[in-house]
């Protein structure tokens, strides 16, 4: 069984890195880009039988800093 995380820092939240690549893109003249938000994608290959509960867990307890960052789960 496959689980696919995004995760994602909240709005209202500083990007730095988003406003780096930004930056960049415009100075190499990709002007249209008027912002940027960078996340990471985390693939699990789990055990069948594990719910979306647990992935859920494993977000909360380590994948995600839920202070600042959202997250989503995929299965499949």
């Amino acid at each position: 069984m496959k689980a696919r995380v995004h995760v994602m820092l909240k709005t209202g939240v500083l990007d730095p890195q988003g406003e780096a690549v930004r930056h960049a893109l415009g100075a190499m003249g990709f002007d249209k880009v008027e912002g940027v938000r960078q996340g990471k994608v985390i693939d699990l290959e789990l055990a069948e039988g594990t719910t979306e509960a647990e992935v859920a867990e494993m977000c909360e307890k380590l994948l995600a800093n839920t202070v600042i960052e959202r997250y989503e789960i995929e299965l499949g």
